[in-house]
């Protein structure tokens, strides 16, 4: 875990509060445990208890080796402040539970990683009645897209509030959105599907393209605030999210395993090195609607950057989440006609 990475090593504020969704495993993990060891304090949100305290116990004792050998930037007195706050992001009950638990603390915010993501699954429903990569549940990575917007609603409020003239929120994403197809508003939560005619691929890159347009729909009503919104690529990366592929009959999945067979796929921390710059480069400050891949700007799909698709996907998410935001929240969101 040496030098060459391209995220800074700088020492972060002790204060600052960042929330990374599914930080107990992959990506998550390492961008959750290099934030905390720059000074932060953080919030791994994800379903099991058991992994989250293991991977904290694991991120002290790695924490520990990197001090010992002088690494750059990171704090060195007393421990990481690395803590877990349960959420099954499957479950819009119990995401509606984790935004209260987390208010409840009455702790401030200022950076929301939303990393945790899932794909190429057989076609499933959540008891939510949505299509598994729209709003999902499995053991450790959950969701790319439904409930991680209901988080984003409710907490963006109290990261305007936090007396910090830079928050972030970061949506990881995929160069997978660039081939998703046609967008088409009757097909985002897939219920029409038979198990015959599932594109496992096409769902996938639907669930990373929607991901890409929440940064732009949120972004047109955050310009005026101290909030912004960036997305990022990791690249292709060995972790646990393609335990799933011997299900998977998705054509992209043999290309990826031979990616990783022959060496050529990341590993969880090169993986991780986008998501951290992205959260914690003092650059980046006020800086909106960019998408990164390897530390760098990348222009997003087409589809991703069409105004009406992205209001289109804001007022059926409204729809959705009705029973689970405000008034007083959603008037915010309220689409543009």
């Amino acid at each position: 875990m040496g030098g060459g990475t391209s995220f800074p090593r700088e020492p972060l504020d002790r204060n600052k509060v960042v929330i990374v969704t599914g930080g107990n495993t992959g990506i998550g993990y390492e961008t959750a445990k290099w934030i905390a060891m720059l000074g932060a304090k953080v919030i791994i949100a994800c379903r099991s208890e058991t992994r989250a305290l293991e991977a904290i116990k694991r991120m002290k004792e790695e924490y520990s080796t990197e001090k010992q050998k002088g690494t750059k930037g990171i704090i060195q007195d007393g421990d990481i402040d690395v803590t877990f706050l349960q959420v099954d992001l499957a479950s819009l009950q119990s995401t509606k539970k984790f935004i209260e638990n987390f208010k409840s603390s009455g702790q401030k915010l200022h950076t929301l990683v939303c990393n945790a993501g899932l794909g190429f699954l057989p076609l499933e429903f959540t008891e939510d009645g949505n299509e598994l990569l729209f709003q999902t549940r499995v053991t450790i990575l959950q969701t790319n897209y439904l409930s991680q917007f209901l988080i984003c609603v409710h907490l963006i409020p109290l990261m305007e509030n936090s007396g910090s003239d830079d928050c972030r929120i970061i949506m990881v994403s995929s160069s997978v959105h660039d081939f998703a197809p046609q967008f088409d508003i009757s097909k985002v939560q897939g219920k029409d599907l038979k198990k015959s005619s599932y594109d496992e691929m096409g769902y996938y890159a639907y669930s990373k393209l929607y991901q890409v347009m929440q940064m732009y729909f949120m972004n047109s009503r955050l310009k005026d605030t101290n909030v912004s919104v960036l997305s990022i690529h990791p690249g292709i990366v060995k972790t646990e999210f393609q335990r799933n592929f011997h299900q998977s009959g998705a054509c992209i999945v043999p290309i990826i395993k031979c990616f990783i067979c022959c060496g050529c796929a990341r590993n969880a921390f090169k993986g991780a090195e986008t998501e951290i710059y992205a959260a914690v480069a003092p650059q980046l400050k006020g800086i909106r609607d960019v998408y990164y891949v390897d530390c760098k700007p990348k222009t997003t799909a087409s589809q991703s950057r069409n105004s009406e698709n992205q209001e289109a996907l804001l007022k059926l998410s409204l729809e959705l989440l009705k029973d689970y935001i405000p008034d007083s929240l959603a008037q915010r969101w309220s689409p543009i006609t």
